[in-house]
């Protein structure tokens, strides 16, 4: 797939008027066959030659329809007590462990003090957690598009505007996040605010044009890897074939796990340490899983 990109990439902030250009057809990629039809692929641009700044971008790849995995969300568990329950955070990588993952990665938004996710989710028709938004003229852009599994297919979906549209959606494995970058291969207009124009880490999902499943991070805060803009990720992925994608909750959260590997399986940089090393994990609500069958 990579070797098919043309690797022209247009930025904007509203109307990609700032322009950059990469050939990703000269990127050297590093690339491991985790089997089960999934692999991991990674390169450290570290002399400022993508978008002018360093970066260490990480992938995961699958088709769409695997029948070697299973694709679903695993929420970490909850600690009740005689008057309340509250859900625990954990890292991404004991999350993944525990849940015997091939490979994760972080996903939704969530209460860092009290714990859950702050955006609907669902998982094997269980509802997990609600959509903490209430009573407002407008929904946030996280909460207007979602990521779906159904029949083991990932699919990135745009949403309504209309508060408790999810809990229509049928499929049983749903996650509510944003927010959503391309849409049938259209970047979405962007508002302009800290979060989205600022350079942070990021982690990410979206379906290529030959149907495959690409989960991405990409480390920053650190002099080795800057972060990315939510445009400067959109031209990403439309420079990596996507048709589809949804931003994931990101920041110190960014984490991606691979069975296996050393560091306790973590592969990319999290930068909740202030250091460009494998131990910065943030404690996290939820993440999405690669399964083996």
């Amino acid at each position: 797939m990579y070797k098919k990109i043309l690797g022209l990439l247009l930025f904007t902030q509203i109307c990609y008027a700032q322009k950059d250009s990469l050939n990703l057809n000269a990127t050297p990629w590093k690339t491991l066959n985790l089997g089960h039809g999934v692999v991991w692929k990674n390169y450290h641009f570290n002399d400022k030659n993508l978008m002018g700044t360093n970066q260490m971008i990480n992938v995961l790849e699958s088709k769409q329809k695997n029948k070697k995995v299973k694709f679903g969300f695993v929420a970490a568990d909850e600690k009740k007590t005689d008057t309340t329950a509250r859900r625990l955070l954990l890292p991404t990588s004991q999350l993944a462990a525990k849940s015997g993952a091939l490979a994760a990665v972080n996903a939704g938004f969530f209460d860092m003090k009290n714990g859950g996710a702050v955006d609907y989710l669902k998982i094997d028709g269980r509802v997990i957690d609600t959509t903490r938004v209430a009573n407002v003229a407008r929904l946030p852009r996280n909460v207007i598009a979602a990521v779906v599994i159904h029949r083991n297919r990932v699919k990135i979906l745009k949403g309504g505007l209309t508060p408790g549209w999810e809990k229509n959606l049928p499929a049983k494995n749903v996650l509510l996040t944003g927010p959503l970058l391309l849409a049938d291969g259209k970047a979405v207009k962007l508002e302009k605010t800290s979060f989205n124009d600022n350079r942070h880490p990021r982690t990410c999902a979206c379906i290529t044009t030959d149907k495959k499943l690409l989960l991405i991070t990409v480390d920053g805060r650190s002099k080795e890897s800057h972060g990315m803009t939510l445009q400067e990720l959109t031209a990403l992925t439309k420079a990596l074939n996507c048709k589809d994608a949804i931003n994931f909750d990101g920041g110190g959260s960014t984490t991606m796990y691979i069975e296996g590997q050393p560091e306790n399986g973590v592969v990319n940089y999290p930068s909740d340490n202030k250091i460009f090393d494998h131990a910065g994990e943030r404690s996290v609500s939820n993440i999405f899983v690669i399964l083996k069958k």
